[in-house]
């Protein structure tokens, strides 16, 4: 078989497409989608020879003939599952990648909050810089729009804004490239939900970037929901920029998808700096998900924290890799990582790699990974006491679970979560 870098040449004739559409060179962007296109040939599809996707196989998105997502205007009840109705009030809801006026309410957001379409202020994207994946740097090449959201210094968003990306494959297997840009102003407090769900069966791949600055002294809860189709691929990059005493906490909870990568990239780049990067993915089928984080102590008396959960059933593979790294003068940092894996069936498997890179002598950092089946003591205790085998096992995966969810602060969206866990489970009827 060729290798995979070899098929990179089956999304030119994406690029040169994209090339007649007016957003390809709006704001001066055609020099900096072709620099980002040229990187994304350079480096090519991954391989499984690459360290980074040794246990992640992209080939199977390599070997489609993708199109970029046609144009598409789903109807509110089509996109009302996946939505807070009046719970969150305030949502941009791109479709294809494509900001939907009809779908999105933004009009109540409070004073000192700005959002554009990326299509108005690609200036905005930072799609100039080189991403921390080929996939990255094919997003910046592709984006046709996305969202720019700016919170004014000390502005409080007293209700969370959801960023939903629904994606509507054509007759042809579609190619999404959303975008989200946040910029958090000091001494601000916002919370942000990012959704990602697809109508239809037909094969598809979303590919996405986001970028979040957190400013001195701001505060910024983020929660991504992702549950696409079982014939969907999920690329996706997030890269946070943490300043002096600000926070941000991130759950990541991922729930579909044939292949889902996600590359999350925090870096905390003020002294006090915290950051918190927590997930729980669960995958059944023959689907895979990858999850790489990267955690960087630029500067001293910076904490960190790291708990993600896997549940696997049937024959599903996911990948754990968290790296922190510990800068020279980052003296006094104090972080602490965990991943831990249920395994719910012989088949299923994980691979799990915590990597400390440190180069300060000051500093307290741990790791641990752990990973296992459902403790038979405590299935015999509950059924021992009349509690059915099917309810025990739930039971046990709930408060495996739990430890993550119950992080989220918002009641609303920590209950979604459950619930939507509640659902996949129920697919299996463990």
């Amino acid at each position: 078989m060729a290798h995979v870098a070899e098929r990179v040449d089956t999304l030119s004739p994406v690029f040169d497409a994209f090339r007649r559409d007016p957003a390809f060179g709006a704001g001066g962007m055609s020099t900096i989608r072709s620099a980002a296109f040229d990187r994304f040939i350079a480096q090519g599809f991954p391989t499984t020879r690459q360290e980074e996707w040794s246990h992640t196989n992209v080939s199977p998105i390599a070997q489609v003939a993708f199109n970029r997502a046609p144009i598409a205007e789903p109807s509110a009840a089509d996109v009302e599952p996946f939505l807070f109705a009046a719970e969150i009030p305030h949502r941009i809801v791109l479709v294809n990648g494509r900001w939907s006026k009809t779908l999105s309410s933004v009009a109540s957001l409070p004073a000192g909050v700005t959002v554009k379409s990326l299509r108005d202020v690609p200036e905005k994207a930072g799609a100039d810089e080189a991403g921390p994946t080929p996939f990255a740097d094919l997003n910046a090449a592709l984006f046709e729009d996305g969202a720019y959201i700016e919170i004014a210094p000390k502005t409080d968003v007293g209700e969370p804004i959801h960023l939903v990306s629904i994606s509507v494959p054509g007759a042809s297997p579609a190619l999404v490239s959303p975008r989200f840009v946040i910029t958090v102003g000091e001494r601000a407090q916002v919370f942000f939900v990012e959704s990602y769900a697809g109508l239809g069966s037909q094969v598809s791949w979303t590919n996405v970037v986001t970028r979040i600055d957190v400013a001195q002294d701001a505060m910024v809860d983020h929660v991504k929901f992702q549950r696409e189709q079982p014939t969907t691929f999920h690329l996706a990059a997030m890269i946070a920029k943490v300043e002096r005493a600000a926070t941000f906490r991130s759950h990541a909870v991922t729930l579909g998808a044939k292949i889902a990568r996600n590359d999350l990239m925090a870096t905390l780049a003020g002294e006090g700096a915290e950051c918190t990067l927590d997930g729980l993915y669960v995958a059944g089928g023959d689907s895979l998900v990858d999850t790489h984080t990267t955690i960087d102590h630029a500067m001293p008396h910076c904490p960190s924290h790291e708990l993600y959960k896997g549940i696997l059933a049937d024959k599903a593979r996911a990948v754990f890799n968290g790296k922190i790294i510990v800068r020279q003068d980052a003296q006094k940092t104090n972080a602490k990582q965990t991943n831990k894996a249920l395994l719910l069936s012989d088949d299923a498997t994980i691979n799990t790699k915590p990597q400390l890179e440190i180069f300060a002598d000051d500093v307290k950092c741990t790791h641990g990974a752990a990973i296992g089946q459902l403790d038979e003591d405590a299935m015999f205790y509950m059924q021992a006491r009349g509690i059915g085998e099917e309810d025990a096992r739930n039971l046990l995966i709930h408060a495996f679970a739990g430890e993550v969810l119950d992080g989220v602060r918002e009641d609303v969206v920590r209950e979604r979560a459950m619930r939507l866990l509640e659902e996949k489970l129920s697919l299996w009827k463990v």
